[in-house]
Formats: C-alpha cells, structure tokens, sequence
C-alpha cells in the first residue's frame, strides 16, 4: 500500500531493482545511499508516466500539471523564464483542418443539424440534410452523412503532413513579419525570435486541430525584449495571412491524385491579456485550456489507443464505423510505394497522424524533463547540488517487471480515487470561496 500511495495509484507502474549511492570524493564518506533490498518485494515502483487518461488517470493527471507549468511559464515567466514575458506580443491561435466531407455537427443556435433543401440527395443515393437536433453524447456526432462521398485518403494525407504543415507555417509567419517591417527575410533572426507551444486535439469527426501559444521575442528569447515594431497586432496579421496561403503538395500518386494540404477556413486568433483578470484570456486560463488536453487522445472520439499490427484487427476494433474507415486508409494507403515514407500502417491506430501531442520552441520556456527533475528533488528533500561539487554518484538499476496483480489493482484505483475526489472537493471549496468574497465585497483593496 505504501508503494502504491508513493506512485499516486498508478495504474501500470513500472518496477526497478538496484541501488543509488553518493560519496565524496575527497573522503570517500557516503552521503546518501538507497537500495531496493529494503523495499517490499526487493524492488521500487514508478509511474509509467502514461499522458492518456484512458490508461492512467493519475499520470495523466500529473502530465497535465507538467504542461500547465511549461505553458504558463512561456506566458507569465517562472521555472527559468523571466517574468517580462509577459509584455512581448503573444497570441493563442487556433487551427483546424478543412472539410473532407460533410459530417453531424451540433448548431451554436441548437436548431437542425443540416436543414433538408427539398429532397435533393448525394450522387450515392443519401439525403444531403439531417433535421435531427442532436444531443451531445450522440453517437452520429462526427459522422459523414454520406461514407462514400467523404474523402478517407484526403484526411489520413492531411494527418500524416499537418507537422509538415505547421513548420511552413512558422516559415511563412517569420517571412510576412520580416517583409512588412523591411528586413530581409535571412536576417530576421538578428530583429526577432518566433516562439511557441502547440497542443494537437482530435475533434468530434476525428481530425485534428491545433492550439497554440505563439509569442515573439527579442533576438536572444524570452531574455530579451522583441524590437519597437513587434505588436500583437502585427503578430496576428502575419498569423492570419500565413494560415490563408501556406500548403503542402504531395507528389501525384496514381491511387489518390493530387493532393494539396491546407488549413481550414475556421481560425481563431485571440491577444493574451496579462491586464485584466476578468478577460478570457488570461495566462492561466490559456495554459489550463493547452493542458486539457494532452491527456486525450483518438479514443476520446471513438478511435483506439493501441497499435494495430494486422488489417485483420481493423474490422474487430472497438471502435466507429468513421474511425474504422480511416484506420482501413490507412492500412490501404500504406501499401503503396510512393507512400512508404509516411508510415501510415505503423501510425493507423491514430488515423495517420504520427506528431507529439505537445510540442514546443526550444527557448519557449523550460521542459518536461526539468520540471520532473525539480519534483524529484522536492520530494527527496535535497537537489544533487546541495551535496556539494565533489560528489560522485553510483547507480545500477534494471527494470524486474510492470503492472499491478489483481488485488494490487484494487487498492491502486482506491487510492487514485481518493486523490481525485480530494483534488474534486479542493476545487469546490476554492470556488465558495471566491463566490463569498464577491458577495461580502472582498478582493477590493481591503
């Protein structure tokens, strides 16, 4: 139970065997030692570190954290980022993928799905309305009207190039910036430094869209102030105008054509506000949103979270008939030899896309692997450098086994519950808390 409790009830946790043994160099004296002989079982559990919910909810949990802390130190400063951050141009953007097809969709003004025009249909047959007004755990949420007007090969093609994609945006947003102020184009790296972090999100019909936090800096990063020019509005006439004509040509393949990757028509450019608290877009708000999401992934659609490893497997998948079909794209499309290098079967499970779920700039702001070293360092009580220079560490460890018994199970649930029904009651009590301060007047300057 205690090494449960210490792993936060992971669900699959991974376990070690060895010893960790710090001395100093001069005396030889061991300033710290542990060893697995003296754990239960004569091993050491750790996290698997899983970022989907659907396999760990309690790492998937701390992964979350670990995003908010990153993205938010891009914005406001901390963990290595200076706090004047927070005055260079920032914005959060938004991009999607375009139609492949016309889908069930929920209406902003909750009327018909898509309004019946007479009793006009498809060249397959099907009508090409829907006067349902669907729930929103309706299973038709996302799925083509039409299967065989709805262009498979086009989205799983848009999955496999939408990293490509990105980069040519940036590409495109460094040269519109560097264009409008009169810089060549080469030399915009001596003016200004784009930085950003972007999260991947599979929407309702399965494609993916991004979310990104995107902030201009001087030529040095966040340590250094972006030039006089650089505003936020400048900033997002350049996002805009990227989004609008930057594409990714595949060449011509004789089983799917032509194909041009693009954006979608939906764009979202928002200014962070660091001013005003009360606005949508405030540094923490935007972090929490980013790190939403990174514990989802395309089973939250209705896709698979394992690897498929035969085309037999595609038809007893746990999933819809629309992702069912784009794994079967995949798997097809991946058989050719044009398109080998985008490994489309290795990647079916996810539709194609084969991206992280959370990438960044490398001077955005600190990383995963340093915060999770400063929590190690907290949770051990001391940091390496507070030993000392003239240490010298010696390690053996080796991995003796995953996964929890049955019984083992049971407990880990239990005790991932109860942290997160604590974390649930913490948030509420944080929320009465604000709503009595706003009726007694509090938070006023009092």
């Amino acid at each position: 139970m205690d090494q449960i409790r210490a792993v936060g009830g992971c669900a699959h946790p991974v376990y070690l065997s060895g010893y960790t043994t710090v001395r100093d160099t001069e005396s030889g004296a061991i300033l710290r030692h542990f060893d697995t002989a003296g754990e239960p079982g004569g091993r050491l559990a750790v996290r698997c570190r899983n970022r989907r919910e659907t396999r760990c909810a309690p790492c998937s949990y701390l992964h979350a954290g670990d995003t908010f802390q990153l993205v938010r130190s891009g914005l406001a400063g901390g963990k290595g980022t200076p706090r004047e951050v927070r005055e260079h141009p920032r914005l959060f953007v938004t991009l999607t993928a375009p139609s492949f097809g016309v889908v069930h969709h929920i209406t902003e003004s909750g009327s018909q799905c898509l309004p019946r025009r007479g009793s006009s249909v498809c060249e397959h047959g099907r009508r090409v309305g829907c006067h349902v007004v669907h729930g929103s755990d309706d299973p038709l949420l996302g799925q083509p009207l039409c299967a065989a007007c709805y262009d498979y090969a086009g989205h799983v093609l848009w999955h496999a190039h939408a990293g490509l994609l990105w980069n040519r945006f940036c590409d495109r947003v460094r040269r519109l910036l560097a264009t409008s102020v009169g810089i060549a184009q080469s030399r915009l790296k001596d003016h200004a430094r784009l930085s950003f972090a972007k999260v991947a999100e599979y929407q309702q019909r399965a494609a993916v869209h991004y979310h990104a936090v995107v902030r201009l800096d001087g030529p040095r990063g966040p340590d250094d102030f972006p030039p006089s020019w650089a505003s936020a509005g400048l900033l997002e006439k350049a996002v805009r105008d990227a989004a609008d004509v930057v594409a990714v040509y595949i060449p011509y393949s004789a089983a799917v054509g032509e194909v041009v990757v693009q954006w979608g028509t939906e764009l979202d450019v928002h200014a962070i506000d660091h001013f005003n608290d009360d606005s949508p877009m405030t540094d923490e708000r935007v972090a929490a949103y980013v790190a939403k999401y990174v514990g989802k992934s395309v089973s939250e659609v209705g896709g698979a979270d394992s690897r498929l490893t035969s085309v037999a497997e595609i038809p007893y998948a746990a999933v819809n008939a629309h992702v069912r079909a784009l794994m079967g794209t995949c798997w097809r499309l991946g058989g050719l030899r044009e398109l080998a290098g985008l490994r489309l079967r290795a990647w079916a499970h996810t539709l194609g896309f084969r991206g992280h779920v959370l990438t960044k700039s490398r001077r955005y702001s600190t990383t995963y692997a340093a915060l999770r070293e400063a929590r190690a360092d907290h949770l051990r009580g001391a940091s390496d450098e507070d030993l000392g220079a003239g240490t010298v560490t010696d390690s053996a460890w080796r991995y003796v086994g995953s996964g929890h018994t049955p019984g083992a199970a049971e407990l880990a649930a239990g005790v991932a519950y109860d942290h997160a029904e604590s974390r649930r009651l913490y948030k509420e009590a944080q929320e009465d808390e604000k709503r009595l301060r706003r009726g007694k007047g509090w938070g006023t300057g009092a």
